[in-house]
């Protein structure tokens, strides 16, 4: 790929770009490992963060410059829920609704929990449980995610009064196999590999995919504060235009292989899976890294009132709707994703 932009526009060509190690981080990966920030004349540091609280302030304070972050970070961050008061923006959707719920294998057996059971069911089992005085400690990602709400939501199935009042622990998503191995919680919800991880190693079993709970909306995103945007909305086209071919190289690759590979040298994958071990496993990631994002990449003003909308019902929060949708607005670059896709197609 020539230079998108002459360099002599671009504001700034040395950036820092956080991550957390999940799959949908791919394409920020693969776009480093192709030389295509080299060959747009960016000087990319990947930066693997702790924690979605870590990333986030990292973000906020300009110790990153962009980052791989949850979607629901960016209405928290606009309605001041989030204590850092600082707006975030996003020209760019890295996935799609695509987390899953997982269960203990000792509490999926205690509770007759099936593979072939709906999202509903499994929740009324898990309640049923609860409400015979049982202790059962849930986790997700961060407390403005769409696997808190997606949680949350699975819980309103069977019950919309629990749902609400629950409590959940909050823990780093690479953490979430080890805390359920050491028994510190019976279930979660996070994104992938980690629900695989915790199967292959006979802690869990996934019981529902967050696709039967909630609608499709953006998970992660490519965000920074609405600050940097405005001082080098060039050097953002660049960044967001090089990711876009990453992602629709991804999608389009025939060689799994390398992809995979890419993975495991970043610890996203530490599990031995491939086409001869725990095969259905090793397609399935395939299957979700080549189907991120289903139509196209560009941030949805629905997905974001929606985002909204959840952070009112389970957070506390209270604006109206006309708030909301000027908000909401606030958190897309729609004009940078554009021309960045122009750029990738001359």
């Amino acid at each position: 790929m020539s230079h998108l932009v002459e360099l002599k526009k671009v504001e700034k060509t040395k950036l820092q770009l956080g991550y957390i190690p999940l799959l949908d981080c791919i394409a920020l990966l693969w776009a480093k490992h192709r030389g295509f920030f080299d060959d747009a004349g960016l000087d990319v540091t990947l930066v693997k963060e702790a924690s979605w609280a870590s990333l986030r302030d990292r973000l906020a304070f300009g110790l990153l410059d962009a980052a791989h972050c949850l979607s629901a970070m960016l209405p928290a961050a606009a309605a001041g829920a989030d204590q850092t008061g600082i707006a975030l923006q996003t020209p760019l959707v890295l996935s799609e609704n695509r987390a899953f719920i997982s269960l203990s294998q000792k509490l999926c057996y205690e509770l007759d929990i099936q593979k072939h059971d709906s999202a509903e069911t499994s929740a009324k089992k898990l309640l049923s449980h609860i409400k015979q005085n049982h202790t059962v400690s849930l986790a997700h990602v961060f407390k403005h995610s769409i696997h808190h709400y997606c949680l949350r939501e699975w819980l309103a199935l069977a019950d919309p009064e629990l749902a609400q009042s629950i409590s959940m622990k909050t823990l780093p998503p690479p953490y979430m196999v080890e805390a359920l191995s050491n028994h510190l919680i019976d279930g979660f919800c996070v994104g992938e590999p980690w629900n695989t991880q915790a199967e292959l190693q006979g802690l869990s079993h996934i019981v529902c995919s967050s696709q039967n709970i909630i609608p499709n909306v953006a998970d992660k995103v490519l965000a920074v504060t609405q600050e940097w945007a405005q001082q080098h909305p060039n050097t953002l086209v660049v960044l967001t235009a090089t990711i876009l071919k990453a992602q629709q190289e991804l999608r389009e690759l025939d060689d799994f292989a390398p992809i995979w590979q890419l993975l495991i040298e970043f610890d996203v994958i530490q599990f031995n899976c491939s086409t001869e071990v725990h095969v259905e496993k090793y397609y399935t990631i395939q299957n979700i890294v080549r189907n991120f994002v289903q139509e196209n990449a560009e941030p949805k003003l629905s997905d974001f009132e929606w985002l909204f909308q959840q952070m009112q019902k389970w957070n506390g929060s209270d604006q109206d709707v006309m708030f909301v949708n000027h908000q909401a607005q606030n958190c897309l670059l729609l004009d940078i994703h554009h021309i960045a896709l122009q750029t990738i197609k001359q």
